[in-house]
């Protein structure tokens, strides 16, 4: 006989937003099942891979409200000022930048650098720990729909019986394809280049976007570790080709590479964990939802990383899903609902588009060699610079502050990172 699990929302893909949703309407007291095709405790890295998550100060409350922000095993590394400057390799830089400092804006911080190790070793103990998350991985769903529940069976296993089933499985979601969602897509015809440095100076909590002619390169600052008391954190987009050549360079060159873009404020630099690529496109869905199906983060929309808020805007996802779940539970209401569900699309899709829009726009404009939009770029920097009130709309939205509508978990807003 199979056995029969029942639980309010079945969510596949154990993920960061997957995950991060599951522990937040767990503590609520919403009985959920996560599954996933990978085994969980291999997704733990024991040693720094180099890889990291900036995490906005909204998406903290996220995180805190899901039980995770205290319990992570490494130290978040804040981010207490954001400098953008116009770089160009291989000729005069432009001598006009743009710095903004969480003081000013009177926060604590625009955000925090979050080991990738350190999110992934939290969430895998508190899906453990937690008594209403039932946890199945690895495993192989396959989900049936219905306009009175959901059922996800699993090869070998039981049935799981829910009322709403949440897609957190990426951009190539089964779910989504299944359900027959259009999606439109783009590419930039580049590459993320994604690790770490330690480097010989100190980064005082400053992040760096240096944008360049092929696509920008983002500095990081982190926490220290063990080996490393001056470390940072490198997102470098490149042209495909080029991204190729340098990935097949050994270390020592690939970081001269490096370094000659990075330029020479934190002194001489080494490269840390492994070096990771990620092909850049963006790509948004038209619905995020379907009958007894919700999609979350990347399921819903990619977004190039010129500043960093896929993930935040994946977690504002959860956070808004998640609220009115647990509202609609309260009420003794259907929390697979069409009309919850067309609620969550009228929430979050706005916000996801705009972001898609301005990054999008921010690539198009920084990564090319034309001397007239050099020009508008090296005007718009200075007129940011010296207009204080339009200084602080661009210190607002780095800190990812929002309309109540956008409220996330816990009643803070969920932002975006700062770059």
């Amino acid at each position: 006989m199979v056995e029969r699990v029942e639980a309010a929302v079945g969510v596949i893909g154990a993920g960061p937003v997957g995950g991060v949703l599951a522990c937040r309407l767990a503590a609520a007291g919403l009985p959920v099942a996560v599954i996933d095709r990978a085994p969980l405790p291999p997704m733990e890295h024991p040693d720094f891979d180099g890889r990291a998550y900036a995490i906005a100060a909204g998406s903290r409350g996220v995180l805190q409200a899901a039980g995770l922000w205290d319990h992570l095993p490494y130290p978040a590394g804040p981010i207490h000022g954001i400098r953008v400057s116009d770089g160009r390799v291989g000729r005069r830089a432009s001598p006009l930048f743009l710095h903004f400092g969480a003081q000013e804006a009177g926060a604590e911080a625009f955000g925090w650098m979050v080991e990738a190790r350190s999110l992934r070793m939290a969430l895998n103990a508190r899906l453990a720990a937690e008594p209403a998350i039932t946890v199945l991985a690895p495993a192989v769903p396959t989900v049936a729909r219905t306009a009175e529940g959901a059922v996800v069976r699993i090869a070998g296993g039981p049935e799981i019986h829910c009322r709403l089933v949440v897609a957190a499985e990426g951009r190539n979601s089964p779910l989504r394809q299944a359900a027959g969602i259009p999606l439109t897509r783009f590419d930039y015809g580049q590459t993320g280049l994604v690790c770490a440095v330690g480097h010989e100076r100190p980064h005082h909590a400053v992040a760096l976007e240096h944008f360049l002619p092929a696509g920008p390169l983002a500095q990081l600052p982190m926490a220290p570790t063990a080996g490393a008391p001056h470390l940072s954190a490198i997102v470098w987009t490149e042209r495909r080709a080029t991204a190729a050549r340098l990935l097949a360079l050994p270390d020592a060159a690939f970081t001269r590479e490096l370094a000659r873009r990075l330029g020479d404020h934190l002194g001489a630099v080494r490269l840390l964990g492994r070096r990771w690529s990620y092909p850049l496109g963006a790509m948004h869905a038209h619905r995020y939802f379907d009958t007894r199906l919700a999609l979350v983060g990347d399921a819903a929309h990619g977004i190039h990383p010129i500043a960093g808020q896929g993930l935040n805007l994946g977690l504002r996802d959860a956070a808004a899903l998640a609220e009115l779940l647990i509202a609609a539970v309260a009420r003794g209401e259907d929390p697979g609902a069409p009309e919850l569900l067309r609620r969550y699309q009228a929430l979050r899709r706005p916000d996801n588009l705009a972001m898609l829009a301005a990054t999008d726009v921010l690539d198009r404009l920084f990564s090319n060699h034309s001397a007239a939009l050099r020009l508008a770029r090296d005007l718009g920097i200075a007129a940011v610079h010296r207009l204080a009130p339009l200084k602080r709309a661009f210190m607002r939205q780095a800190m990812g502050v929002q309309s109540p509508r956008a409220e996330g978990l816990g009643g803070s807003p969920a932002c975006p990172p700062a770059p």
